[in-house]
């Protein structure tokens, strides 16, 4: 038994996940309970997993599921409440274990930005914002991201045989 002090919903939470149910009032719509989800995420169990890197890959998931609704002209983007931060175009992602997700990527003007947060403050809003840069493809972080979730266990389990 560790001693962190965790609300009745967070207990709740770690012992059932992963688990994943949503409804959209258009069943035509596509939602993150209809991917896959990737055999590398499921392999280690969450208890092995800090808060950290199991926010990140469920935030992945949600990237990868967003930006395959959007079109060419299209790339996947961040909203921010209060203050003026604006948006931040998603360029990459991390996390810092124990607690820490971040997001790398450029404001609306192109100004390279960064934001660093604790799991327990986590709060995304995706947005599509049209392309940076309209003669390149539009860019896929999500996708890239599950890539790199999978070629990591694959590095690892390679190192455990």
């Amino acid at each position: 038994m560790d001693d962190l002090i965790r609300t009745a919903a967070e207990a709740a939470e770690a012992d059932a996940l992963p688990r994943l149910h949503e409804v959209h009032s258009d069943e035509t719509q596509r939602n993150a309970a209809k991917q896959t989800v990737p055999k590398c995420m499921t392999d280690t169990p969450v208890s092995k997993k800090s808060p950290a890197q199991w926010a990140y890959e469920r935030v992945v998931l949600y990237l990868k599921n967003f930006e395959e609704q959007l079109d060419a002209d299209h790339e996947v983007a961040m909203g921010f409440t209060g203050g003026d931060a604006g948006v931040l175009r998603i360029e990459g992602m991390g996390y810092f274990d124990p607690d820490i997700v971040t997001f790398y990527g450029q404001d609306g003007g192109g100004g390279r930005m960064q934001l660093v947060q604790h799991v327990s403050q986590l709060n995304v809003a995706l947005r599509a914002l049209p392309k940076a840069k309209r003669e390149k493809p539009a860019n896929r972080i999500g996708f890239r991201l599950v890539e790199d979730i999978e070629a990591g266990a694959a590095l690892t389990q390679k190192k455990n045989t």
